[in-house]
């Protein structure tokens, strides 16, 4: 495997991240509207989802994180594969990433312990900040 084509690999590996956290999403979320005899509509009115219990909103909260921060990684690592600066510098930092999100993603779920998913929030910005900078001096030559 190439470089280039691991980096895409981590693309897809968070994308499937995703996509276990938007299954997890209904299977927390329906069971819990179900128990507390809620409806969508008052789910979806202001304050309606603090109603649920905290296990099936940090499933969803962390669903709704993996559309933010991560929506950079998939930019800057196509963008780097794109311009032919894929390496092992850039693998290593792509996989850690995706890694990190995937325990942030787990704690997030299960424990959510705040400080320990802080840390691993913030060493997986380290991996993707090590990737935009470089990126970026790439860049310029």
């Amino acid at each position: 495997m190439t470089p280039a084509t691991g980096i895409l690999a981590s693309v897809i590996a968070l994308a499937f991240l995703h996509l276990i956290m938007s299954v997890a999403l209904y299977a927390t979320r329906i069971p819990a509207m179900i128990a507390m005899k809620m409806s969508a509509n008052k789910l979806a009115r202001p304050g309606g989802r603090e109603s649920l219990p905290a296990w099936a909103r940090n499933v969803a909260d962390n669903y709704n994180h993996l559309a933010e921060a991560p929506t950079v990684f998939y930019a800057v690592a196509i963008v780097i594969v794109a311009l032919g600066q894929a390496d092992v510098v850039h693998l290593w930092s792509a996989w850690a990433y995706v890694g990190l999100r995937y325990v942030h993603s787990v704690i997030h779920a299960t424990v959510n312990v705040v400080m320990l998913r802080f840390a691993i929030f913030v060493l997986s910005w380290v991996a993707l900040g090590t990737m935009i900078v470089r990126a970026g001096f790439g860049l310029l030559g």
